[in-house]
């Protein structure tokens, strides 16, 4: 008698954890659309002798689109990153632009939400800063539209 009881209770105590897991991993998770990124980048050098003086200066485009989807998988793992701009719950628009000094704030970013409301934007010196803050954001904003 004893040892039916702890089976059923056994088993009981493991459906129970199985729901909870099941019910946990239903929660929807946001999707949001990474914008191109236009970001331009200003590069060169200059060398000199006694005898004579050459340098270059290069500028032009450097997208950074796929590094932006890449740190925000890593960086925010509860948001599905998607590229299709219709389906997506919020879209973010992150330039990255070189500062003019080492302490300028080079990566700017804007998070809006699907009605196109700005729920967040800033400036950061890294990357992976500016996910991290958009991240923080979007899943700020989105609890409320999962707890109904």
């Amino acid at each position: 008698m004893q040892t039916g009881f702890r089976s059923v209770t056994l088993f009981c105590l493991t459906l129970f954890i199985a729901i909870s897991i099941t019910a946990q991993e239903a929660k929807p998770k946001p999707r949001v659309f990474v914008t191109d990124s236009h970001s331009r980048e200003l590069s060169g050098g200059f060398a000199a002798t006694k005898d004579a003086a050459a340098g270059r200066v290069y500028a032009g485009a450097k997208p950074q689109t796929a590094e932006i989807i890449k740190t925000f998988n890593e960086r925010c793992p509860d948001v599905v990153v998607t590229v299709k701009a219709d389906k997506a719950d919020y879209v973010i628009l992150l330039e990255h632009a070189g500062g003019e000094t080492v302490f300028a704030k080079d990566n700017k970013y804007a998070l809006f939400n699907a009605d196109g409301d700005a729920i967040k934007s800033g400036s950061t010196r890294s990357l992976g800063n500016a996910v991290k803050d958009a991240c923080a954001a979007l899943v700020k904003d989105w609890q409320p539209k999962t707890e109904k």
